[in-house]
């Protein structure tokens, strides 16, 4: 793979996985959530891909199938499983939009000392991941509601693994790391899947 054609790979995965996180904000009903989810798994596992071809890298390529089985199968499905509730906006849609555009012009201010700290093809398109990352938050504390709850910090969890993706050479580390969090979300949904029971009613367990 040549060097033009690897940088337009990255470059479109890391994009649609930037635009499918915008487009949660846009339509936040469950069906298209979770369609969206699925194809924001499949670009993070093509992101990884298209470093394992450049690279020739077996733990990359495995690392990427594992995001494939974790990312745009189990974690969206569990996310489904999750209780139906009406979504309650602390914000406006225009207001929440805003926001999102605001967010990605810091993540792309904020990654340029990592780009010209380590200048390459991959760690050119980090500003989409932390892009992701803070969307997440924003998700986290503009909407509340189980399903809201969970993919706020679904989002936030791709957009750690991208930007972990884009400038680690530690497979192993950054597998561990996939996992980790795979599993503290995976233990999230599941508990309010068989509680039925709104993120937000948990703070009161430490009263």
């Amino acid at each position: 793979m040549g060097d033009a054609g690897y940088v337009q790979l990255l470059d479109l995965a890391a994009g649609a996985v930037l635009l499918t996180a915008v487009l949660t904000l846009w339509r936040p009903e469950p069906p298209a959530v979770n369609r969206f989810l699925v194809l924001q798994g499949i670009a993070l596992g093509g992101l990884a891909a298209v470093r394992a071809g450049h690279e020739g890298s077996v733990a990359l390529a495995g690392l990427a199938a594992g995001i494939l089985v974790l990312r745009a199968g189990v974690l969206p499905y569990l996310v489904h499983r999750l209780p139906v509730r009406d979504a309650r906006r602390q914000v406006g849609m225009p207001v929440t939009l805003l926001a999102a555009a605001a967010l990605t012009l810091v993540a792309f201010a904020v990654s340029q000392p990592v780009i010209r700290s380590a200048p390459a093809p991959a760690t050119g398109a980090v500003p989409a991941g932390v892009a992701v990352l803070l969307i997440g938050f924003l998700v986290l504390v503009s909407v509340r509601g189980a399903t809201s709850q969970a993919v706020g910090f679904l989002l936030a969890d791709n957009g750690i693994t991208a930007v972990a993706v884009l400038t680690t050479t530690a497979v192993p580390l950054l597998a561990g790391l996939a996992v980790a969090l795979d599993v503290l979300l995976a233990a999230l949904a599941w508990m309010i899947i068989t509680a039925d029971t709104d993120p937000a009613e948990l703070r009161e367990l430490h009263d």
